[in-house]
């Protein structure tokens, strides 16, 4: 019930509170609890790894970028025992590959996924894969922090027991608060593992029986108010437009940017092979050889630093170019520009490249 001095704003109810968790519900179609943390992604991504993963754990990790691996770190330093399943980061995994995983490994009794890796382009098929889970009977972990809002995020038709969910990718909205969707049997996990975080930040326990046991009554601390009143905007914003039309956006912008892609040339090419396991959250493109990614990016940023342009990260700056076409960016016009300012920094370097041919690519998707 509290808020800033200097805010001219009512204090952020618990029942305000409360009504954003529910339309955070909603959005996502699920029954399940949903909690909203005060803090970005990284804090229920990691709670929920904690508060499930422990020593006699056996779980499925699968990396197909960096945050599967960052998973993998944290459920070993769990005690768990882990099962890296790496696949390239231009390509997605399959249901197949996580059934022979089943088969050599019984004793898998959790699964960590990423659903949209914006970092490498690339997205699983969740729908899939959650049917072999639940086949197998283990708990399923999901990262939808880049695909909510760009693609359908369904945690109850697929059975995922833990979906966290951040809103400054493709639904355009804060960073600093986020949320997670949590099963009754996520929440059994976590109440008979010893090792789950209790009085903790990183607590999902701590919400459960002081905030949604309690009839969401008294929060845990003092919200970010800020933070809770642009999530709500933002859920509003899609909720006047429909969630159908901000997802068809998002694949119109990546359809667009891989057609422009291929048209522009100058040896500039899609870096996830197949159009299928291609994300709709951002595009990434796999530079010349001899051009280093970061310094071609530098390049059209010193022409347009709005450009929703980035090269990749670690070793992935040198041949990796993303083009964030997520939120407000999910527009040809945000394509079409980084193309051409993408497409003027390789005619700079020598390369032959056709801007009118992109132009045309991109302006077929209107």
């Amino acid at each position: 019930m509290t808020t800033h001095p200097f805010l001219d704003l009512a204090p952020l109810t618990t029942a305000r509170f409360a009504s954003i968790e529910g339309r955070v519900a909603r959005l996502l179609s699920t029954e399940q609890d949903v909690v909203i943390m005060q803090g970005e992604a990284l804090l229920p991504l990691e709670g929920a790894i904690r508060g499930t993963a422990g020593p006699g754990t056996t779980a499925l990790n699968i990396v197909t970028g960096p945050y599967g691996q960052t998973f993998g770190d944290w459920l070993r330093d769990c005690g768990a025992t882990v099962v890296d399943l790496s696949v390239p980061f231009h390509a997605a995994v399959t249901a197949e590959r996580i059934r022979e995983a089943f088969a050599e490994h019984p004793e898998i009794d959790f699964v960590s996924l990423v659903h949209a890796e914006a970092a490498t382009g690339n997205t699983n098929p969740v729908a899939e894969i959650g049917e072999a889970v639940r086949e197998h009977g283990a708990l399923f972990y999901l990262d939808a922090v880049a695909s909510v809002g760009a693609e359908p995020v369904l945690p109850d038709a697929w059975g995922v027991d833990l979906c966290v969910i951040g809103a400054q990718k493709a639904m355009g909205g804060p960073a600093g608060v986020s949320a997670v969707s949590v099963s009754e049997r996520a929440w059994a996990r976590m109440a008979a593992n010893p090792g789950a975080p209790r009085r903790s930040y990183l607590s999902l326990l701590d919400w459960k029986e002081r905030w949604i046991d309690g009839g969401r009554r008294t929060l845990l601390h003092a919200p970010a108010q800020l933070e809770m009143l642009a999530l709500e905007a933002c859920v509003e914003r899609i909720e006047t437009v429909g969630l159908d039309t901000v997802i068809a956006r998002h694949a119109t912008a990546a359809a667009a940017t891989r057609a422009g892609v291929l048209a522009l040339g100058g040896d500039l090419e899609p870096y996830v092979y197949e159009a299928g396991d291609a994300a709709p959250v951002a595009t990434t493109l796999r530079t010349p050889s001899g051009v280093v990614a970061s310094e071609l990016v530098a390049d059209a940023l010193a022409v347009d630093p709005a450009l929703p342009l980035a090269a990749g990260g670690g070793a992935l700056a040198k041949e990796m170019i993303r083009v964030n076409h997520y939120g407000p960016d999910a527009t040809l016009e945000a394509v079409l520009v980084s193309l051409v300012a993408l497409g003027a920094a390789l005619a700079d370097r020598g390369l032959t490249v056709d801007i009118d041919g992109c132009r045309r690519a991109v302006a077929n998707f209107s």
